[in-house]
C-alpha cells in the first residue's frame, strides 16, 4: 500500500478503479464501495427538524458497521441522518435481497452490486427469479418496492469520478489503507518487521 500511497494521481486513480470490477475479492470491493460512497454523499446537506423555524443543516454521513463477509446478519452501511441502509452484495439470488430485507423489516434499502450489468436487467432477474419460487405476485411486488435504489459498478465509477472532482482522491484512497488494515488484521509492527 505505501506504493499506492506515493504514486501519482493518475495511478492511484487507475489502482481504485481497477478495484470496482466483477472479478474482485468481495472484501475488497465493498472497502472501495464504502470508500467512495462515503466522500461522495460527504457534501451533500439536508435541513430537518421538528419546527420550520427551527431547522438544522447536516452532512450526509456513511459509517461502516462492521467487518466484511462476517456472515453476521448485519446491514453493510448505514447513512445519518436520513437512516438510510446499504448492503453490499455479488450475488442475483433473490433469497438473499428478500432476507436483508426482512432484516430490517421491509423498511427501503439500496443494493450495491458488484456487477457491470444494467440496473433494469439486474432488477429484473432478482424479479424473474422470485417469481418462479412465489406464486403471489404481491408478495414479490412488497419486497421490489423495498429496493430504494442500485448501485452498480458503473455507478460506482461515475460516483468515483465525482469524488475525484471535489478533491477526494487522497480521502478515499486513505479510507481504503485504514479499512483494508482493520479488514485483513493489519499492524503497524508487522509494517516494521517487515522493513527490517
Amino acid at each position: 500500500m505505501q506504493e499506492v500511497e506515493s504514486s501519482k494521481p493518475e495511478q492511484v486513480i487507475e489502482f481504485i478503479s481497477g478495484l470496482l470490477a466483477p472479478n474482485v475479492d468481495a472484501r475488497l470491493f465493498e472497502i472501495v464501495s464504502y470508500s467512495i460512497l462515503k466522500f461522495y454523499y460527504h457534501d451533500q446537506h439536508i435541513f430537518w427538524g421538528y419546527k420550520i423555524d427551527n431547522l438544522r443543516k447536516d452532512n450526509l454521513k456513511l459509517f461502516k458497521t462492521g467487518r466484511t463477509n462476517a456472515n453476521d446478519g448485519r446491514i453493510d452501511f448505514v447513512m445519518q441522518p436520513l437512516g438510510r441502509f446499504f448492503q453490499v452484495t455479488e450475488t442475483l439470488d433473490f433469497k438473499k435481497y428478500f432476507l436483508d430485507i426482512d432484516k430490517i423489516q421491509k423498511f427501503p434499502i439500496t443494493f450495491v452490486i458488484k456487477s457491470d450489468e444494467a440496473i433494469e436487467s439486474l432488477l429484473g432477474k432478482i424479479k424473474a427469479n422470485a417469481n418462479k419460487i412465489y406464486l403471489v405476485t404481491a408478495i414479490i411486488e412488497k419486497y421490489m418496492a423495498c429496493i430504494e435504489e442500485v448501485i452498480n459498478i458503473p455507478i460506482l465509477n461515475q460516483r468515483f469520478g465525482e469524488t475525484i472532482k471535489l478533491g477526494y482522491l487522497n480521502n478515499i484512497l486513505n479510507e481504503i489503507i485504514a479499512q483494508s488494515k482493520v479488514e485483513f488484521n493489519y499492524t503497524e509492527t508487522e509494517e516494521l518487521d517487515d522493513a527490517e
